[in-house]
């Protein structure tokens, strides 16, 4: 008979997904099923209609973690939902964004919003997740790769999950209650969450040292040893490695250089503001196959957003979601510039 990994079906359920963050990190199994669905929003060519629609959505409560917000729209629309009787927290970076930050927190907090300066305990508050409606059973929850800045939105290669899975957003909604207060936590990993500082570079090497037919990923800094090594690692292997990026500078050449030297198949765009500009942070893993399965999030591949930052990102097995990413990221690999040392 085969085990409960072998015959797991991979779809639109927070027991698959759970299922399979079992078998791949070992974690425990669920004893029920719950019911949710997870949507991916792609930016720009999907625009931002779909999170200024989640602001406006909530009737209770927006807790909202944004690294840099300058995005007037959605600023608008966080004072009219505390004008209408919403509860907004909304925490924002300070100690990397404050200049860039404070024009918004100057407005949210005139207008009603109970909005903080980031804990400083962390190298930055990185994380970009919106949260409505918590403690209702019209709970949705948007974990982006984006942040709420409008001169961006044109060009910016990014995505958002987002999904009304209770388990991920009551882990949310805690750790924000810690985080708004200034106050130590260690996060709850939900159901597929990916947490920084405390799980997210186990859980990214678990994806890329489990993958055994392919992984395809963009990302916007490529510095942190580990994760450097084990793409080159899995090229080794036999796997299929594709990464997307931008250039900036050659600022990773020589990381660059190594992973191609492996095997790994690397193309770029150049920085500049008329290119598409790859700020995403995203995995996909053994597309095609039972195991299949994609990270969506904040993270970055450099140790500071992995093990200094407050991040958050997830785990993603539904279907529709990884088709979406593959289509995206190939096409994105093909328009790019072909990497070679």
């Amino acid at each position: 008979m085969k085990s409960r990994c072998e015959r797991s079906v991979f779809g639109k359920t927070t027991l698959s997904i759970a299922l399979t963050l079992a078998c791949t990190f070992g974690a425990a199994l669920p004893v029920a099923a719950q019911t949710s669905t997870q949507t991916l929003v792609i930016f720009p060519d999907q625009g931002f209609t779909s999170i200024y629609n989640l602001i406006n959505s909530a009737q209770k409560t927006i807790d909202m973690t944004m690294y840099e917000l300058q995005d007037t729209t959605a600023q608008n629309d966080l004072c009219n939902a505390a004008a209408r009787g919403v509860t907004v927290r909304v925490i924002l970076d300070v100690n990397d964004e404050k200049s860039n930050n404070t024009a918004a927190y100057d407005q949210l907090k005139d207008c009603g919003v109970n909005v903080v300066w980031a804990w400083t305990k962390y190298e930055a508050s990185h994380q970009k997740t919106i949260t409505v409606d918590s403690a209702t059973s019209n709970a949705q929850t948007a974990i982006m790769t984006a942040n709420l800045t409008s001169r961006y939105y044109s060009t910016s290669r990014d995505y958002a999950v987002i999904e009304n899975n209770t388990t991920d957003i009551s882990a949310i909604e805690a750790t924000f209650a810690k985080d708004f207060a200034h106050s130590s936590v260690t996060p709850s990993n939900g159901t597929d969450l990916v947490w920084s500082p405390t799980n997210s570079q186990s859980s990214l090497l678990s994806i890329i040292n489990n993958a055994q037919t392919s992984l395809l990923v963009e990302n916007e800094e490529m510095s942190d040893s580990a994760i450097v090594e084990a793409l080159e690692n899995a090229a080794k292997a036999g796997v299929s490695v594709t990464v997307v990026m931008t250039n900036d500078d050659n600022d990773y050449a020589s990381e660059f250089n190594e992973l191609t030297n492996a095997g790994v198949n690397i193309s770029t765009y150049p920085d500049n503001t008329t290119s598409l500009y790859i700020h995403a942070k995203a995995i996909v893993a053994d597309y095609g196959t039972s195991a299949q399965m994609a990270f969506v999030g904040s993270e970055n591949f450099s140790s500071a957003s992995l093990t200094k930052n407050r991040e958050l990102g997830l785990i993603t097995t539904h279907s529709s979601i990884l088709s979406q990413l593959k289509s995206t990221m190939s096409s994105d690999y093909s328009g790019g510039t072909h990497w070679s040392d």
